[in-house]
């Protein structure tokens, strides 16, 4: 790594795959962002690892690969496989699957709910407290955390859509990177 703050270059301490399995207690580590931070040793600034790194869930049958770059992957049987670009879009895949949801859902209810909000702001998933519960979002705006609670049956309604177009399904195969982006491909 190289220390945004005095430019030392030093090597983090990350390791380069994480397990929940095999290692549970590195699995709060990740969710809460500590796994991926390290000190510069000249000047103690506190640094965001943004290289590469292995997130393997064989009880969800996950997959996420956290990389800056393009990657060519085909799909492991009976895995969703996903790529991400920062460690905030790694966490909040892993609260989506854990939580049970489908990744191309979520994202379609963020596109519904962004529509109904009429603000150019980026929503995360943060929550869902239990089955057919609302999911509970975050977004920041002047300077504080947004929440905003957004109905079940608006993920129930995107299930549906994506039952009515399998393409998307299709489209999501291998290591893809599903976010706003990726959707704004199909919403034309």
């Amino acid at each position: 790594m190289i220390c945004e703050k005095c430019a030392c270059e030093f090597q983090a301490s990350v390791p380069s795959s994480v397990n929940p399995e095999l290692q549970p207690e590195l699995k709060e580590k990740v969710l809460d962002g500590t796994l991926f931070l390290s000190r510069c040793p000249k000047c103690g600034a506190t640094q965001l690892y943004n290289g590469h790194f292995l997130y393997h869930d064989p009880s969800l049958h996950l997959l996420l690969v956290l990389s800056k770059d393009s990657l060519l992957s085909n799909s492991l049987e009976g895995y969703t496989c996903r790529r991400v670009e920062s460690v905030g879009e790694l966490i909040e895949k892993i609260k989506i699957f854990e939580t049970g949801l489908d990744d191309i859902a979520v994202e379609l209810c963020k596109f519904v709910t962004l529509q109904e909000l009429g603000k150019q702001v980026e929503l995360k998933f943060f929550k869902m407290d239990g089955a057919d519960a609302d999911l509970t979002f975050a977004y920041p705006e002047k300077g504080q955390m947004q929440m905003l609670e957004v109905p079940h049956n608006v993920y129930s309604d995107a299930l549906s859509i994506l039952s009515r177009n399998p393409q998307l399904k299709e489209y999501s195969a291998g290591l893809a990177k599903i976010d706003q982006q990726w959707l704004s491909h199909f919403l034309k």
